[in-house]
């Protein structure tokens, strides 16, 4: 039997922006570049809520010449009922849910100040 996890500051953080415009479909770059998120954290992000219905993804019609076809997203109608889930239950709990605030993630730092 799986238990239901409560997803990261990260993931609820790329949520809440799918949520912000759901019927607007995003790059995964532009999603990083909104939440300051790398794209290492970001595409897994993305590929484990698509796996798990809660967006949906196509490729970019209009693919420049030299570059790689792109992926889209956009959130689903299960997605969007998360997101809105998630909303309410941090209002309730007083967790401050905006898009800034989420993925402020702090990282250790060794020695000699790098990470």
């Amino acid at each position: 039997m799986k238990r239901a996890r409560r997803p990261s500051p990260q993931t609820m953080a790329v949520i809440e922006a799918l949520a912000q415009e759901p019927t607007v479909w995003r790059y995964g770059y532009d999603l990083c570049q909104q939440l300051g998120m790398k794209a290492g954290s970001m595409y897994p992000i993305l590929m484990r809520l698509a796996d798990q219905g809660m967006l949906e993804t196509t490729w970019a019609a209009e693919a420049q010449p030299g570059r790689p076809p792109r992926h889209l997203y956009r959130l689903t109608g299960t997605g969007l009922a998360l997101a809105t889930q998630l909303t309410a239950a941090a209002r309730t709990s007083g967790i401050a849910t905006t898009s800034a605030a989420a993925p402020t993630v702090a990282r250790p730092r060794l020695a000699g100040g790098h990470p």
